[in-house]
C-alpha cells in the first residue's frame, strides 16, 4: 500500500508541475518536475510517505520503457549511417574520458583510483530527455542534435561496464584492462543480440496475429508496453546490457511499425497514443523522483555535517573535465569540426536518468560515507550540466521563432477556417435543434464555447436527450461530416500555396480526421 501511495503522490506530482509549466512556457516542466520533488521530500504531510529510492523497480519500470520508446523515434537505417560516430562518441570518447579524469582526480584530492572510476563512469551516460529540456525553444542545430540523441541512447551501457571494473577494482584491489574490454564487449554485443532476437519474436507473433480472426487490439498494444521490461529483465539475467537490448529492440520495432501501420489502424493509434502518454508521464517522474532525493540528500547528516566542501570541488572537476574531453573530441571527431560545433556538443552532453540510477545502485557496495560522497558529487554533475547547458544555450543560441510562432499561426488558420463552416452551417436546411448542436460542436474546435454555454450543453443532453431523435442525429452526424470535409478542403487549397510549412498543415488536418473520426467511427461515436 506504501508503494501505491507514493507513486500516486509522485503521479499527482507530475501532472500538476506540468500544469504549472503551461503557465511559463519560456521555463522547461523538467526545473517544474524537479521543484515539486523537493516540496513532497521537504513537505511533512507526503514525506512520509516516499519510500527509499528502489534502483531496480527504477531501471525496470522507468528507464527501461523510456529508452525502448526512444529507440522506436529513430530509425535502424539512420544508426547503421552513424553507426562509426556512435561507437565514437558512445564508446570511445565514453573510455577515453573516464581514464583521463580516473588518473586526475587522485592527484586533486584524497581518493583512490578506484573510487575515482566509479565517480567517473557513473557521470558518463548522457540523457536525450534532458537534452531537450535545456535546450528551452532555441534553434539547435539539427545534425548535432542527432549525434547527441544517439550517442545517448548508447552510452549507458558503456557507463555500467566502466562502473563494473570500477566496483570490481574497488573490492580486489586488481585492475585487469583484458578482461573488462571482453566485458564491455559482451555486455554491449549479448544485448544488442538479446534485444534484436526477442524483439524479432514478438514481431513475427504480433504480425501473425494480425493476420488472423484472434487478433485482440487492447491484449497486443498490452504485451507490446510489457516488451521492454521483459527484454530488460531477460538481458540482466544472463549478464548482458539490459539497456542496449531495449534500444535495439525499439529500433526492431520503429521498421516493423513503418511497414505495418495499416494492419490495424486502430490498433496502432491506440499504441503510438500510449507511447506518448507514457513518455511524457515517465520523464516527469524522472524529475519528480531526482527532487525527492535532491532533497533527501541535501538534509542528510552526511551533508550538515560535512564542512570541507570536497565533494563540492570534485564533482566540478569530473564535469569540467568530461565538459572538456567532449569539446576536444568533438573538434576532431564530430561534425564540421568547428569550435562552435563542438562547444555545442559537449555542453549537450546533460546527465540525470542513468546517472541516477547509477548512483543509488551502489548502496550496500561502499561505505555510508563513500556512498553519501559520491550522491553528492553526482548531484553536482547532474545540476552542472544542466544548469550551464540551459544558460550558455539561452545566451548563444538564436531563438526558434518559428516553432515559438507555431501555436498561434495555427489558431488564427483555425478560426478562419472554423468560422467560415459555422457561416455555411448557418444556411444549411436543418432544424433549428440540430443546427444549434453542430454549430456548438464547430465552435468547441476553436474553444470559443463559454463554460456557461458548456454547462447549459451538458444539461439539455443529460435532461432532454429525448429531443433529438434518431432522423435528427443522422442529420447532425451529416452536417459535421459535410463541415469536416470542407476544413480539410480549405487546408489542402492552404498547403498547395506553400506559404504555410507542411508539418503545420498536417497537424491541423490530422485535427479535422481525429474529429471527423468522432463521428464515423462506430466504436468512438457518441452521436
Amino acid at each position: 500500500m506504501s508503494m501505491f501511495i507514493a507513486l500516486f503522490v509522485v503521479l499527482v506530482a507530475v501532472a500538476v508541475s506540468e500544469l504549472i509549466a503551461r503557465l511559463l512556457p519560456r521555463i522547461s516542466s523538467t526545473y517544474f518536475n524537479l521543484l515539486f520533488g523537493i516540496i513532497l521530500a521537504a513537505w511533512p504531510m507526503t514525506s512520509r510517505y516516499i519510500p527509499e529510492f528502489d534502483n531496480e523497480f527504477f531501471m525496470i519500470v522507468i528507464l527501461a520503457p523510456l529508452l525502448f520508446f526512444e529507440g522506436q523515434r529513430t530509425q535502424i537505417l539512420q544508426v547503421q549511417q552513424r553507426l562509426k560516430q556512435i561507437i565514437g562518441t558512445a564508446g570511445i570518447l565514453a573510455i577515453i574520458s573516464a581514464v583521463v579524469i580516473t588518473m586526475i582526480l587522485p592527484n586533486l584530492f584524497n581518493m583512490t583510483f578506484p573510487l575515482a572510476l566509479i565517480m567517473v563512469a557513473i557521470s558518463t551516460p548522457t540523457d536525450a530527455t534532458a537534452l531537450e529540456s535545456v535546450i528551452g525553444g532555441r534553434a539547435f542545430p539539427r545534425s548535432s542534435h542527432e549525434q547527441l540523441t544517439l550517442e545517448s541512447l548508447f552510452n549507458d551501457a558503456t557507463g555500467l561496464v566502466l562502473l563494473q571494473a570500477g566496483i570490481i577494482w574497488w573490492q580486489t584491489g586488481h585492475f585487469n584492462f583484458l578482461q573488462n574490454a571482453g566485458t564491455l564487449l559482451y555486455a554491449a554485443g549479448g544485448g544488442a543480440l538479446i534485444g534484436f532476437m526477442i524483439a524479432l519474436l514478438f514481431m513475427v507473433i504480433r504480425q501473425w496475429l494480425l493476420r488472423t480472426s484472434i487478433n485482440a487490439i487492447y491484449a497486443q498494444n498490452l504485451v507490446y508496453l510489457l516488451t521492454p521490461i521483459i527484454i530488460y529483465i531477460l538481458a540482466e539475467a544472463i549478464g548482458v546490457s539490459g539497456i542496449i537490448a531495449v534500444v535495439i529492440a525499439g529500433l526492431v520495432n520503429n521498421s516493423e511499425a513503418n511497414r505495418s501501420r495499416f494492419s490495424s489502424p486502430r490498433q496502432m493509434h491506440l499504441g503510438l497514443n500510449l507511447v506518448n502518454f507514457l513518455t511524457s508521464i515517465l520523464n516527469g517522474m524522472v524529475f519528480v523522483i531526482l527532487g525527492l532525493n535532491l532533497e533527501l540528500i541535501f538534509t542528510s547528516q552526511y551533508f550538515i555535517h560535512n564542512n570541507n566542501w570536497q565533494w563540492l570541488m570534485i564533482g566540478v572537476t569530473v564535469y569540467l573535465g568530461l565538459l572538456v574531453c567532449r569539446l576536444l573530441y568533438a573538434k576532431y571527431k564530430v561534425g564540421d569540426h568547428s569550435w562552435r560545433s563542438a562547444g555545442l556538443f559537449s555542453l549537450g552532453g546533460v546527465h540525470a536518468t542513468v546517472t541516477l540510477a547509477m548512483t543509488f545502485s551502489l548502496r550496500g557496495t561502499l561505505a555510508t560515507n563513500l556512498y553519501n560522497q559520491v550522491i553528492l558529487v553526482e548531484v553536482v554533475v547532474i545540476i552542472l550540466s544542466m544548469v550551464t547547458a540551459t544558460v550558455v544555450f539561452n545566451l548563444k543560441l538564436p531563438v526558434d521563432f518559428d516553432a515559438r510562432n507555431r501555436p498561434s499561426r495555427q489558431r488564427e488558420i483555425r478560426d478562419e477556417m472554423v468560422k467560415s463552416e459555422i457561416e455555411r452551417v448557418k444556411k444549411m436546411d436543418l432544424d433549428s435543434a440540430v443546427r444549434a448542436l453542430v454549430m456548438y460542436d464547430l465552435q468547441d474546435q476553436i474553444r470559443s464555447n463559454t463554460l456557461r454555454s458548456f454547462f447549459k450543453q451538458w444539461h439539455g443532453v443529460s435532461q432532454h436527450q429525448e429531443k433529438i431523435n434518431v432522423l435528427q442525429s443522422v442529420d447532425q452526424r451529416r452536417a459535421l461530416m459535410h463541415a469536416f470535409n470542407e476544413e480539410r478542403r480549405y487546408l489542402h487549397s492552404l498547403a498547395l500555396t506553400h506559404q504555410i510549412p507542411s508539418d503545420e498543415i498536417y497537424d491541423l488536418y490530422s485535427e479535422v480526421l481525429l474529429a471527423e473520426s468522432l463521428v464515423l467511427d462506430s466504436k468512438s461515436r457518441l452521436i
